[in-house]
């Protein structure tokens, strides 16, 4: 059986890795355990394969997309691991098996969990998963001074983290808008590169600039009124450049609003790696929405208020592993959706950083008793996260953080009509043009 195992091809570029605490040999020895206490105990970014003998265990963090394939030959199965769908095709069409492909056959390794196949032949076994992060919920105070310190303090601690390993002298971006996610990072990031004394010269806030979208004003009044408006760059981005099937292609994901998202994303990216060569860092706010459930959840005939707060992480992981609503192709809510931030940062060389969605600082936002502050008010839920991340703003770095409604990235880079006509399709639409990628 050995020639079986043989065949596990990693192709998850290990190069991009950002664990903190250990080597990525030492998280693969971790993960080979399958214990998920030694899995959690691995910090910062990865997406990891171990095997031992016809046991292949596969985890990755939330910021990071992982995918696999198991395909037959001859000898034995071969599982292919990779970042992306078309990575896995090309893979497959250079060794002669890509009759066998169809991109509903790759599978998503769910955040936070540990994937465990057995590679025994045909028919191939059902994965096993078993949970590596599970934070305590609801075990708080209601005192939302406490929450919001603890929320910004953890926040902090991960950009500390992350600026350490950041090469002296190169700049550090944030993707900006001056919502509360962007924002309060941004802030924080301003406030520890002052605390580890890096030079705030070598920050910049980059909005992008669609033409007349509301968000370049918001990002100039939130800077200006802290006085520190100089940190603004605005990127802009002629709207004609706005290409979905691009977009798409990049992600490889067809949700109506991710796409939307990405397009922005993309835009960004683009744009600022056309003004900078050789920019590599960037940060971002994604994840904040998830963490304080600030969706509008009657957008989402799904959902229920009592739902949002009930179940443990659901906008992070949708409705979870092993139940009737999990998919094997793509995982859940952030999970699924972060090849969004992702992709397009990856695809035009970026480093990126989403310090919202580490593990501690979920944790955190997990802790938050959202039943007892709510008492399952809609319009209290919203507002909360303002709330909870200016407090814990002004306690951490002393900023009086400006608060404005939400608003989505792709509604703030260009006018809502305007949007509609450049990118006027639904779902069943860019699905088609997914699909087509591999006709």
């Amino acid at each position: 059986m050995d020639h079986y195992i043989e065949r596990v091809v990693d192709l998850t570029e290990p190069e991009t890795n950002q664990i903190l605490n250990l080597t990525v040999e030492e998280a693969r020895a971790h993960l080979l355990t399958g214990r998920p206490d030694a899995v959690r105990g691995i910090h910062g970014s990865f997406a990891l394969i171990a095997r031992e003998g016809k046991t292949v265990r596969m985890a990755r963090s939330l910021d990071r997309p992982m995918r696999y394939f198991l395909a037959k030959r001859q000898e034995g199965p071969v599982l292919i691991v990779a970042p992306r769908i078309d990575t896995i095709y090309n893979w497959l069409k250079g060794e002669g098996l890509e009759a066998q492909f169809h991109p509903s056959y790759t599978r998503m390794v769910p955040a936070h969990y540990i994937v465990e196949l057995q590679l025994i032949g045909c028919p191939d076994p059902d994965p096993v998963y078993a949970r590596f992060f599970t934070p305590v919920s609801a075990s708080l105070s209601t005192d939302l001074d406490e929450i919001g310190k603890r929320y910004i303090s953890a926040l902090a601690e991960e950009i500390s983290q992350w600026l350490k390993q950041v090469p002296e002298q190169e700049p550090i971006g944030v993707c900006f808008s001056g919502g509360i996610d962007s924002g309060s990072v941004f802030l924080t990031t301003y406030f520890v590169m002052q605390r580890l004394a890096i030079s705030p010269s070598r920050l910049k806030a980059f909005v992008l600039d669609l033409g007349k979208g509301p968000d370049v004003e918001q990002a100039r009044a939130f800077l200006d009124a802290l006085g520190l408006g100089l940190f603004l760059e605005p990127i802009e981005v002629a709207p004609s450049t706005l290409n979905t099937e691009q977009t798409i292609r990049i992600i490889e994901d067809y949700k109506s609003l991710d796409v939307e998202s990405a397009t922005m994303a993309v835009a960004l990216c683009g744009g600022i790696r056309e003004r900078y060569p050789e920019w590599k860092f960037l940060l971002d706010g994604d994840g904040g929405d998830e963490n304080l459930k600030d969706y509008p959840i009657e957008e989402n005939p799904e959902l229920t208020i009592r739902s949002v707060v009930n179940n443990q992480m659901l906008y992070q992981e949708g409705w979870g592993v092993g139940k009737i609503k999990h998919s094997l192709t793509y995982s859940g809510g952030l999970s699924r959706s972060y090849t969004r931030t992702y992709a397009p940062a990856h695809h035009f060389g970026f480093s990126g950083f989403s310090p919202y969605t580490r593990p501690d600082v979920i944790a955190v936002a997990e802790a938050i008793p959202f039943i007892k502050l709510t008492e399952y008010s809609v319009e209290r839920l919203y507002e909360l996260k303002g709330e909870i991340v200016s407090r814990g703003i002004a306690a951490v770095t002393g900023f009086k953080m400006p608060v404005f409604p939400k608003r989505r990235f792709q509604h703030g880079a260009i006018p809502e009509d305007a949007l509609r006509t450049r990118l006027p399709w639904r779902e069943a639409e860019y699905r088609k043009k997914f699909l087509s990628l591999y006709l």
